[in-house]
């Protein structure tokens, strides 16, 4: 089993991947961003404006970023399919 495939079977991902998670992603995101705007004088706002990015197009375009660097599915849609328990 592969580290993508381990990470993806965890709750965290699932819950991550999950309609909670997306919005927790965007609320996230646009928190981030507002500190950055805030405080864009200093660098850490900068950094702040920055680091959103990653959140809000998780959010919004419903990707995964974690799986997607262990070398797994990047879209949610995807990761949830792999996810989904077989009927039998």
């Amino acid at each position: 089993m592969s580290l993508a495939e381990r990470f993806n079977a965890t709750g965290f991902s699932r819950w991550v991947n999950g309609p909670s998670g997306r919005v927790f992603r965007l609320v996230a995101g646009t928190a981030w961003l507002a500190v950055g705007l805030v405080f864009h004088d200093h660098w850490w706002g900068v950094a702040a404006m920055a680091w959103s990015v990653l959140p809000l197009t998780a959010g919004i375009f419903d990707v995964c970023w974690f799986s997607a660097a262990l070398g797994g599915p990047l879209r949610g849609k995807a990761i949830r399919a792999g996810q989904a328990v077989p009927t039998a």
